[in-house]
């Protein structure tokens, strides 16, 4: 009992749930963390080695995340066991079987995360009759395709203008996971003047100082190219995105990818967590004495799960990029005139924010 409530607090988790089904060698756990300002929604991602530590730290990301944005949902989240390159059909059976698990735990919605897609989230839909971020045939706003998130991202950036030096019109940016999220928060920050000049997946990176043809690297990429094999940049070892010479640093990948082993290492002036918990505690502290501005996680990748939440409750893909731009704006502003009002950190000031939402609305319900 001790292991399974190691992450205790007064926020959650409300639920822990392990998932196992022999026939199939289906290993999968849930966290609804918190469930406060209504049902949780928290993505459900898939892994060969996912473990319950970072479950449970994702679905409390998700609890602050949902919190800071203001949306009627608590935090939750969910990790499959897996490899997501395994063949169609079985990918299919295995998403099917996982859905039937979670029928009846009415209480979290799953959405698309790492590893899974619309086309998931419509098996799951299909099978428990819930679930955000559907394929546009089921009447969703495929979160992924339009980029909801690494809009989000940008529109963080632009805020950040008023607390650090860069600049997005003509900033290096080096993007670390050329996925979902990074490739087009390139796109939207390439738009706003920025220069692409390293990517990165989970293969190898490419590195360009005179800039990556960001629509190029896409569309190879989306072709079944590994990054690293773009003709239009130099061939790096994966890991060596972190030293890139750059003024924005996005990491859109897996947590903690950033260390005291290697926080040293990143020259970028601004950091931009488009990924989950992707930097330690220790090293956003640092980063923040070397006076890097690094925008926390769940304040400024909440895109997707704020476009999630929309159409969720029937709003449409330009409410979803309003809502987006509005909601994010306004929390990256109040998390760093925060941290420059406070002497804070832009962490400190954001769990804050998030963490006073919470407890306001626990605050409000009987049980929670």
């Amino acid at each position: 009992m001790t292991d399974l409530f190691q992450f205790a607090d007064e926020l959650g988790p409300a639920k822990i749930i392990g998932i196992y089904e022999p026939r199939l060698n289906l290993r999968a756990m849930v966290v609804v963390d918190n469930v406060a300002a209504g049902p949780a929604i928290g993505g459900c991602r898939m892994a060969p080695d996912v473990t319950l530590e970072e479950c449970f730290r994702l679905a409390r990301a998700m609890t602050m995340k949902n919190a800071a944005a203001g949306l009627p949902h608590g935090g939750a989240k969910s990790v499959i066991a897996g490899d997501p390159a395994m063949p169609p059909e079985r990918k299919e059976l295995i998403i099917r079987a996982f859905a039937h698990a979670i029928g009846d735990l009415k209480d979290y919605i799953p959405g698309p995360d790492m590893g899974l897609n619309e086309r998931a989230m419509g098996w799951i839909h299909d099978e428990i009759g819930r679930a955000a971020g559907l394929p546009r045939e089921l009447g969703g706003i495929p979160l992924d395709e339009i980029g909801a998130t690494g809009f989000g991202l940008a529109i963080a950036a632009e805020v950040a203008e008023d607390f650090c030096p860069v600049r997005i019109k003509g900033a290096r940016v080096a993007v670390q996971g050329f996925g979902a999220v990074g490739k087009h928060a390139a796109r939207f920050l390439a738009a706003r003047g920025a220069i692409v000049v390293a990517a990165c997946d989970s293969a190898g990176a490419v590195a360009n100082p005179r800039g990556i043809d960001v629509p190029a690297l896409a569309a190879f990429v989306e072709g079944g190219g590994k990054v690293s094999d773009f003709p239009g940049g130099e061939r790096l070892d994966r890991d060596a995105i972190v030293g890139v010479d750059c003024d924005i640093w996005i990491p859109a990948a897996r947590p903690d990818v950033i260390t005291m082993a290697n926080v040293d290492l990143l020259r970028a002036r601004l950091v931009i967590q488009g990924a989950n918990i992707p930097i330690s505690v220790q090293a956003e502290e640092r980063l923040h004495q070397r006076g890097v501005l690094s925008l926390p996680d769940f304040i400024v990748n909440a895109g997707g799960v704020i476009c999630a939440a929309v159409e969720y409750h029937g709003g449409t893909q330009a409410i979803a990029f309003q809502t987006i731009e509005e909601r994010i704006r306004r929390n990256t502003r109040a998390v760093l005139e925060s941290m420059r009002s406070g002497n804070l950190t832009p962490r400190q000031a954001a769990l804050e924010l998030a963490r006073r939402r919470v407890l306001n609305a626990m605050s409000m319900r009987r049980f929670h």
